[in-house]
């Protein structure tokens, strides 16, 4: 990552400082391989600077090409968070090259019920909760000294996230029961659907980075004529024209806008529970 790139990535990401968490003057450094975990990181922390993404704002940490830089900013921290779950392919050449034998490693889903080899757990605010309570006790272990200021931020940002589960129950619930149905291009939100009572009918993208069949595509219009979708989702990162192609011969909406591997650079969708919240609000508003 360039300079110019990972200045701008500090600056979104400086934007993410969440409700009363407090700044200890120093402290341990934090490498998140994504910039959705930067910003859970950032609730336990308090403090912006002191955490990076190796997985810049918009990218897809699934086929993520590492940089030196990477390996650089691994070597130089006290922790890193990373998923787990088979999403980072790429990291383990990463930290073998770091020789970092101070490094305090936090693989958030290690523990949590992983489905059908789905990575995206956070995409739940309450297994969000869990990936917050590793990372203060991960942060605890390397950081003795800022131990109190720790725990008092993830307390802080633990309610902020419980809040986030009612508040996106009570929208969900807003849906007519048998308008929860989704499409979409990437299978994120696996768990997310399953925690507020959604249901993904069809995925476009089977495999990361793989192009969907002709034959594939059909059976995912026949699958919305069924069901009666009333939207395709899709995200930033990836290009419409599929999308909008499967929406037009189904004759339902498109919506490329859903937040789920990385935050956005506009401040609404630049911290995790801002995410959340757009994404619910954007699914509420196509299902609706």
């Amino acid at each position: 990552m360039t300079f110019l790139r990972w200045a701008a990535l500090a600056l979104v990401l400086a934007g993410c400082s969440h409700t009363a968490a407090q700044r200890p003057s120093s402290g341990a450094t934090v490498v998140a391989t994504t910039s959705t975990l930067a910003s859970l990181a950032i609730g336990v922390v308090g403090d912006p600077s002191r955490v990076r993404s190796l997985v810049p704002i918009g990218a897809s940490p699934e086929d993520y090409q590492p940089a030196p830089q990477d390996i650089e900013a691994i070597h130089a921290a006290d922790v890193l968070v990373e998923n787990g779950a088979n999403l980072e392919g790429w990291l383990q050449s990463d930290l073998d090259n770091a020789r970092n034998s101070k490094l305090t490693v936090v693989v958030c889903a290690d523990g949590l019920p992983v489905r059908d080899e789905n990575p995206h757990l956070w995409m739940d605010p309450q297994f969000a909760r869990a990936y917050v309570r590793k990372i203060r006790d991960a942060l605890v272990t390397a950081d003795p000294p800022n131990a109190p200021t720790y725990r008092r931020n993830a307390a802080v940002y633990d309610a902020q996230l419980a809040a986030l589960v009612t508040r996106t129950q009570r929208k969900i619930a807003t849906i007519p029961p048998a308008q929860r149905t989704m499409i979409i291009f990437h299978n994120a939100f696996l768990y997310y659907n399953a925690r507020f009572g959604l249901r993904t009918v069809g995925v476009l993208e089977i495999h990361p980075g793989a192009e969907p069949s002709p034959q594939h595509i059909g059976e995912i219009v026949s699958l919305a004529r069924t069901y009666h979708v009333r939207a395709v989702f899709s995200e930033p990162e990836y290009s419409p024209k599929l999308v909008e192609a499967l929406a037009q011969s189904a004759g339902i909406r498109t919506i490329d806008s859903l937040y789920d591997d990385s935050v956005g650079t506009d401040p609404k969708v630049s911290t995790y529970i801002g995410m959340i919240d757009y994404d619910t609000d954007t699914i509420v508003n196509a299902l609706k």
